[in-house]
């Protein structure tokens, strides 16, 4: 198996975790967990997303860069680790969560 599958089904059996995608620089889903219609919507905006996420970094600081985004909602978690080639999108249930 290879390095790239064991860490997703690694991050996949963690408590929550319903699901991962792997994006290339496209946006086009190169790896998931997740059924067809859901990976090519979660894709498509996350991608978007996290474009304007990095421009905004480096408008604010040309030396800078988007390492990592975390966006919570009422529902879910979404982890978005983005790279050069690739965009890593990892998404969690909340309902783990206690209030605070």
């Amino acid at each position: 198996m290879s390095e790239v599958e064991e860490t997703l089904k690694r991050i996949q059996s963690h408590k929550g975790v319903m699901g991962i995608i792997v994006v290339n620089q496209e946006g086009i889903p190169i790896r998931t967990t997740l059924d067809n219609s859901t990976t090519v919507q979660y894709a498509g905006l996350i991608h978007q997303l996290s474009f304007k996420a990095r421009s905004a970094v480096r408008d604010i600081d040309p030396q800078n860069d988007l390492t990592f985004l975390r966006v919570r909602t009422k529902k879910h978690e979404i982890m978005i680790a983005p790279d050069k080639e690739f965009l890593m999108i990892c998404i969690q249930s909340q309902t783990e969560r206690t209030p605070c």
